[in-house]
Formats: structure tokens, C-alpha cells, sequence
């Protein structure tokens, strides 16, 4: 990918800037702000991707830009799938399973360095990496980026050194690999304070930081209620058949009819009280309920996740992972209308009967415009 930000690129990266969830107040709403973003993302980028990681946010995602490509006739992106080497078991097997099932083209992110390292030496999580023994690639960002001047670090990914180059490093390389200009996520406003101020379309365009692309939220307007309604209400019942829209089930073993646990394509983790899937040797769930059954309102999301993440997330944002361009940091690019082309966005017009939370989603697209 060039080191110029395409300029066939125009979309407005100030779209829901100042904006919360409560902006959308309905699930309609949400649906259909989801819907013109990826529309959008789609129509608009020539190579884009989505950052699958299995859990809800990204797997949501996911089916809108199903149901979008679909529908309007796009090709669908690869799903990079960020493999940091501390996942959950049965993680790799659920997203396998359901890029088979769904047709999606699945391709891993890893930085091969550093897991080769700890393949080699026998490493478990906590052991340190000598920075010495990684390759100049990861040594520069360890040095340069991080201004990391310890020795070693511990091979754990949620710690400043680990998550940079066990994340960040490799969804660079990825996006270097693919000639990646748009990546979509599945971040949410509500999910932490890193990602308040984000917008839909979030520009990182700096060469010396990462390769220049841009990111699409289209579901930063959901909160953590809004994205299980959503399970519940479209993404299973279009995905399972004879699963009746709007059924809850309040276990594993609550299904209807001859449906069983795998054949929904939600993580089984969700179903053991997990909320928040980070990485096997930094989080816990704080209940035996399923995620959707529990207290979301007034309990915090990531509070299974270990305390030192919350701080993390802000300190990458400097680096460039999770930036927005309202922020001013020594380390984060500054953009001006210049360099970021500050253009309207082509907003789609959608039929009002057509915001029927009822209604499968298809029938979202069937009064809308071409």
C-alpha cells in the first residue's frame, strides 16, 4: 500500500463527532445508522477488511456487512482475525466455523517473530522476551515507537509492550500484506472511555506510525443491550434455522427445537458469564449467567479483565491503535483539512417501513434506495 492516503477516499471523519448512543435512541435507529455506514465502507473503499475476533462486537459487525454485500452486490471483505497466541480455547474453532458457514475469506494477522521466539524456547504466558532476540522490525517498535528501554518484557498481551506488538504489529503487517485501506471494527462508544470520542469513519494516516488507512465504526451508536437485542431479534434467526425471532435463552441447554449450542453463532464463553473476551490469562466472568441475562446496566462491562487494561487502552491511543482525530498527542498524527479532506458523506435514504425491529433485516433493504 502507497504511503499517500488514497485520494478516491471521501468520506466525512467528523460523521458523530459529540455523539453518544443515546443519540439513536431506538434499536431501529441504531440498525439503520449501522446499515448507511457500511454502505458506505463498502462502496467507498477498494480493498477493505473487518477485524473479526469472535466476540459479539465484531461478530455483529460482521452480519451487517453480510447483509449489506448481499443485498447491494458488493464482494464481501476478508476478515482478519488478529491471532495474539492467548486466546480462549474453542476461540479459533468458533470463528473457523462460521467463516465456513457464512463464506467469509478468513486470513490471520500474527507477528511470526515474536510467537516463533516463544514457540522456541518453550515460553508460557508471563515469561519474558529478551528484546534482543526479536527482529529489527519489532526491536524499532519496541525502541522508537514505545520508547520501551527495559531489557525484556513479559510475554502477556495485556501489557503496554505485549498488546503493541502482539495486536498492533501485526494488523500493521496485515493491512501492509492486503494493501488494506479500510478496516471495520466493531468498537461501541459505551465500551470504554479509550473509545468515547471516536467517529465512524476514523482516519490513521500517518506513515511513520502505521500504514496509512482509515477505520469504520458502524456500530460505535450500540450499547451492550442494543447488540444482544440485535442477537436475539436478527443475527440468530436469520442464521439458525426454525430459531424463532426474539427467543431468549436463559442457558446453554435453553434452545428451542432440535437447536443445540453450536448452531448459534454467538461464543460459548457468552454463555458461561464471559462478557468481555480479552485473553485466557486476563479475564474472568463474574457470574454463571449468560452475558445477556446479567446486569448490564449498572455494572461495568470489562470488569472480568485485568485492571492494568483500562490504562493500557489510553496509552495506545497515543500509538495510534485506538486514536481519534479530535486528540492531540506527541505521538498521534495532527490533521488538518489539508491533509484529511474533511467531504460529505453520501448518506443513503431508507423507507420508514422498513424500521420494524420485528422484521428480519432483510427487510431493511428492500425499501431502500439504490
Amino acid at each position: 500500500m502507497s504511503q499517500e492516503f488514497p485520494a478516491y477516499v471521501g468520506v466525512d471523519y467528523e460523521t458523530g463527532e459529540g455523539e453518544s448512543p443515546e443519540a439513536y435512541p431506538s434499536l431501529e435507529a441504531k440498525i439503520q445508522q449501522a446499515v448507511e455506514v457500511t454502505r458506505e465502507a463498502l462502496e467507498t473503499y477498494e480493498t477493505p477488511a473487518v477485524m473479526w475476533t469472535g466476540g459479539k462486537d465484531s461478530t455483529l459487525t460482521l452480519y451487517f456487512i453480510n447483509e449489506v454485500a448481499r443485498e447491494y452486490g458488493y464482494d464481501t471483505p476478508v476478515a482478519v482475525f488478529i491471532d495474539h497466541f492467548q486466546h480462549f480455547d474453542g476461540i479459533m474453532d468458533f470463528t473457523e466455523r462460521w467463516a465456513d458457514r457464512w463464506d467469509i475469506d478468513l486470513v490471520y494477522a500474527r507477528n511470526e517473530d515474536v510467537g516463533g521466539y516463544v514457540d522456541d524456547n518453550g515460553l508460557s504466558a508471563g515469561d519474558d522476551v529478551p528484546v534482543e532476540e526479536l527482529d529489527d522490525h519489532n526491536q524499532r517498535h519496541i525502541r522508537e515507537i514505545l520508547e520501551y528501554e527495559e531489557d525484556s518484557f513479559p510475554f502477556l498481551l495485556d501489557t503496554y509492550v505485549g498488546n503493541h506488538l502482539l495486536k498492533t504489529v501485526a494488523l500493521n503487517d496485515a493491512i501492509t500484506e492486503y494493501g488494506i485501506d479500510g478496516i471495520i471494527s466493531g468498537v461501541r462508544w459505551d465500551e470504554q472511555e479509550a473509545r468515547a470520542d471516536e467517529t465512524f469513519f476514523s482516519p490513521r494516516h500517518d506513515p511513520d506510525i502505521y500504514p496509512p488507512h482509515d477505520r469504520v465504526h458502524p456500530i460505535l451508536q450500540f450499547a451492550e443491550r442494543d447488540v444482544w437485542d440485535a442477537f436475539w431479534e436478527f443475527v440468530v434467526p436469520e442464521s439458525v434455522e426454525d430459531f424463532p425471532e426474539g427467543y431468549v435463552p436463559e442457558s446453554a441447554e435453553d434452545m428451542p427445537g432440535d437447536v443445540e449450542r453450536k448452531d448459534v453463532p454467538i461464543s460459548p464463553k457468552y454463555f458461561a458469564g464471559f462478557r468481555s473476551l480479552g485473553s485466557e490469562v486476563s479475564t474472568e466472568k463474574t457470574t454463571q449467567e449468560p452475558a445477556w441475562l446479567q446486569d448490564l446496566e449498572s455494572t461495568t462491562e470489562r470488569a472480568g479483565r485485568a485492571q492494568d487494561k483500562e490504562d493500557l487502552m489510553e496509552r495506545l491511543r497515543d500509538l495510534g491503535y485506538m486514536w481519534s482525530p479530535s486528540e492531540e498527542s506527541h505521538k498521534a498524527p495532527c490533521f488538518d483539512n489539508g491533509s484529511c479532506r474533511h467531504w460529505s458523506s453520501l448518506k443513503q435514504e431508507y423507507d420508514s417501513s422498513c424500521l420494524n425491529a420485528a422484521a428480519p433485516l432483510r427487510g431493511w433493504f428492500a425499501g431502500s434506495t439504490s
